[in-house]
């Protein structure tokens, strides 16, 4: 799996925006300096965001952006394919659309099973899960053995 840059950095701004308090809207622009974010591609994820339901944008002089639902009903894998689509797709398609010849076709499960395993951390972790710096047992557990660490 590619976490793509949009991605990280809807994540670290969702993640900033769950923390301030009293769901105060927050600019771009400060979204942005904490997070170190690049404010024409901040702009871009933020209109991404609230296309999908996650964002709300306000306007005028206390303007800025905040969680349109609740950072608890908003997952990792809700901001992955805001931003990005699919969590896994082969040759821009899903899955299970994908079609190959004779043996090639044990592939087409490989792909379901690498996608529910992406699928059951994914969409486990939530927003304020993030916020809080605390994660689920099920995904801190997946970090306990020292293979998980290293790239291979």
């Amino acid at each position: 799996m590619r976490v793509s840059t949009k991605s990280d950095y809807a994540l670290r701004a969702l993640i900033e925006l769950a923390a301030e308090p009293g769901d105060k809207p927050v600019t771009a622009d400060e979204l942005g300096r904490r997070q170190d974010i690049p404010h024409g591609f901040l702009q871009s994820i933020l209109g991404d965001l609230r296309k999908a339901g996650i964002l709300l944008s306000q306007r005028g002089q206390s303007g800025g952006w905040r969680m349109a639902r609740p950072p608890y009903a908003v997952t990792v894998a809700d901001v992955f394919r805001a931003v990005d689509g699919p969590i896994v797709s082969i040759y821009g398609l899903r899955p299970e659309a994908v079609e190959y010849n004779g043996r090639a076709e044990i592939l087409k499960p490989v792909w379901i099973a690498a996608r529910d395993a992406l699928r059951e951390v994914l969409e486990t972790v939530t927003i304020e899960q993030l916020a809080e710096g605390e994660l689920p047992s099920s995904v801190m557990k997946r970090t306990e053995h020292i293979e998980a660490w290293h790239s291979r």
